[in-house]
């Protein structure tokens, strides 16, 4: 099995990449990623010397660029992660998320369809397609979309056109659409990560609103599981749910951290909420379970512990990120600038 990754750098495709190459011995993985800012193959250095597995700086909007590497590579299996992912960056800079979310998408069916083989495509979307919920009530795969920012109107435009691809072309494609994961390699802007680095020096630890912000935390092991389980058995042209049981409010997240890490709640600081914040997300992952038999392996008592001791145990990994140090970690590999 030869498998390209897109966006295989960032936090879930770096894990992604390391479990496939665990619990498939026998497949090659072809990472390729932009190396945007969220990128950093600090993240993938154990595997440098192994022959399973192979890096590209690749734009998935050049066209040209994408051919040349499908053409090469022949992938069987091509699983797109690579997107902007930051809801406060949509906002600010909605086109890039177009471009990549959107563009980048269309290019890689195209390519995908190119060539001379039966190629699964995988794509990983999110919940937020599918807008917000009230006090009751969860997003099954049929749901309708509902998109509330930038960021998850241009990850429903992609998941439209993995849908078109289907209906049209008759594409083999399975598409994802996963609650908020957290675990390790996940960049510091987000949640969790902001939360345990600002703790951990004893700064301001940022809340929207009022915090009551509901999600559903889904460790980020468990939802590569469950990307493995839909590329290997998933129905062509369905769309699965991935979530983990585990809804909870920003706040009683961010009151977890400093209680792990025996700081003040004092630390605490509400903000102006995010313009058009979602109040709740909670996925109903029925689907995934009764017809893949794919369900979360870790619960929230144990997988949170394991993540705020892991960004303890790399706090170096933390603060290359947080001087921009980590870019210069492709100059040292490869003998040359990292290109934005």
């Amino acid at each position: 099995m030869r498998v390209i990754i897109t966006g295989g750098a960032g936090f879930i495709g770096a894990n992604l990449v390391h479990l496939l190459h665990r619990e498939r011995p026998d497949w090659t993985i072809l990472n390729i990623d932009a190396l945007t800012y969220a990128g950093n193959l600090e993240n993938l250095k154990e595997l440098e010397e192994s022959e399973r597995y192979r890096f590209q700086q690749v734009d998935i909007t050049d066209e040209e660029k994408v051919r040349e590497v499908f053409a090469a590579f022949q992938p069987d299996a091509v699983m797109h992660l690579a997107a902007e992912s930051h809801v406060d960056r949509s906002i600010l800079d909605p086109m890039s998320f177009i471009r990549t979310n959107v563009l980048g998408t269309q290019i890689l069916l195209n390519e995908t369809r190119n060539l001379d083989k039966d190629v699964r495509f995988l794509h990983v979307s999110t919940d937020e397609v599918y807008g917000t919920l009230g006090a009751t009530g969860y997003f099954t795969e049929t749901t309708p979309y509902a998109p509330n920012s930038p960021y998850s109107a241009s990850k429903a435009g992609s998941d439209f056109l993995v849908r078109a691809a289907f209906h049209t072309h008759g594409m083999d494609v399975v598409t994802t659409n996963c609650s908020n994961n957290y675990g390790p390699y996940q960049f510091p802007e987000k949640l969790i990560p902001l939360m345990i680095s600002n703790a951990v020096e004893d700064k301001a630890l940022p809340v929207y609103g009022d915090g009551m912000q509901v999600r559903d935390w889904l460790y980020v092991e468990d939802h590569c599981s469950a990307m493995l389980r839909v590329l290997e058995k998933g129905k062509a042209g369905e769309t699965y749910n991935i979530g983990g049981n585990n809804e909870r409010p920003n706040i009683e997240i961010v009151r977890a951290i400093l209680s792990h890490l025996d700081k003040p709640d004092s630390l605490i600081r509400y903000v102006q909420d995010r313009p058009g914040h979602d109040r709740r997300y909670a996925i109903d992952a029925s689907k995934i379970k009764n017809e893949l038999g794919w369900e979360p392996s870790w619960t929230f008592e144990e997988a949170l512990p394991k993540t705020i001791n892991w960004y303890l145990d790399n706090r170096g990994w933390v603060e290359r990120i947080q001087s921009g140090a980590y870019r210069d970690y492709y100059e040292e590999q490869y003998g040359k600038r990292l290109t934005d």
